[in-house]
Order: structure tokens, then sequence, then C-alpha cells
């Protein structure tokens, strides 16, 4: 697939067949998640595996936007871990990259995801922290559950020209 395709028909995908996902995809979507670009290449990202069904289940009893994750066969959590980082405030922008990279790896490999915040918002990142034994510094960014689409994906234009402007506003 080339990767205009990959980015014109990259949707939101929150229904998924029970059909499992090799560790080879998986590995294949983290791998592209880690070549994001990383400010000063700290690369303060972690990523969590999770295919265990109880604990897929268990997640939107904290995270009152991740029902889809009781039909995904997996899903990763991206967290970040500034400490030690020397631009620690950019951990932020260094995930979000991580993230589409794995969203556009994983529309490659025609598997579904869809980007489930969870920083900043406190009861989320504790309920992560609780159920994945994940250390207090280091903080849940996004959870990216993955899976074979129930559905197709399809190209939709989101070009806005009215939002572009040259040289200044």
């Amino acid at each position: 697939m080339e990767l205009s395709e990959a980015i014109a028909t990259r949707r939101s995908i929150r229904r998924y067949q029970e059909a499992p996902v090799a560790d080879e995809h998986i590995r294949t979507i983290i791998e592209a998640a880690m070549l994001a670009p990383s400010a000063g290449n700290q690369q303060p990202w972690h990523f969590v595996v999770i295919t265990d069904r109880g604990q897929l289940g268990r997640i939107p009893d904290f995270h009152p936007y991740s029902d889809m994750v009781r039909t995904a066969p997996a899903a990763i959590l991206i967290c970040g871990d500034p400490a030690g980082c020397p631009w620690p405030d950019f951990w932020v922008q260094d995930c979000s990259a991580a993230a589409q990279n794995a969203l556009l790896a994983a529309r490659d490999l025609g598997l579904g995801t869809v980007w489930v915040g969870v920083y900043p918002i406190e009861e989320r990142m504790a309920g992560f922290r609780q159920l994945l034994a994940i250390p207090e510094q280091v903080l849940p960014f996004a959870l990216i559950p993955v899976g074979w689409p129930a559905g197709s994906f399809s190209a939709v234009n989101r070009s806005k020209p009215e939002r572009v402007h040259r040289e200044r506003w």
C-alpha cells in the first residue's frame, strides 16, 4: 500500500472481527512507532501490549470511551517517561508522533485502530497504572486497540483550504 493511501483511508475503527492479531503484526506496529521523530532523539516512549481478555475487559471500568476494547483482540498502550530526558517538555509530541506512526503501520497491514486518549485525564492514567502495574513516574498517554475491522476502509476528503495560510495569517 502506498503511504498516501494509508493516510487517506485510515479511520477510527471501533468494531473488530474475532480473529487474533499475530505477534509479528504487533511487533511491526511498535517498530514503526519507535521510528517516529523525537525531540533530541530522546525517545521517551514505552509500549504495553495487552491481549488478555480479562485485562482488556477491565479498561472500560475507568475509561468511559474505551468500550471497543471489549471486542478488540489486542491493544497497545503508549506511555511516556520524560524523567532524565534532555527535552522533557516534548514527551507529548514525541508520543503523539509514535501514535500516528502506529496507526498508519496498522492500516498498512490491513488492521483497524482507534486512538483512545488517556493523558492528561488523571483518572484514566491512574486506572492504567493500577491495572498494568505502571510505575508512578511513567505517564500513560494513549491506548490503541488493534484488530481486523468488522467494516471496510474508505477514503474521505477532509481537506479544508480555508485552514491554510501563506506567509501570514
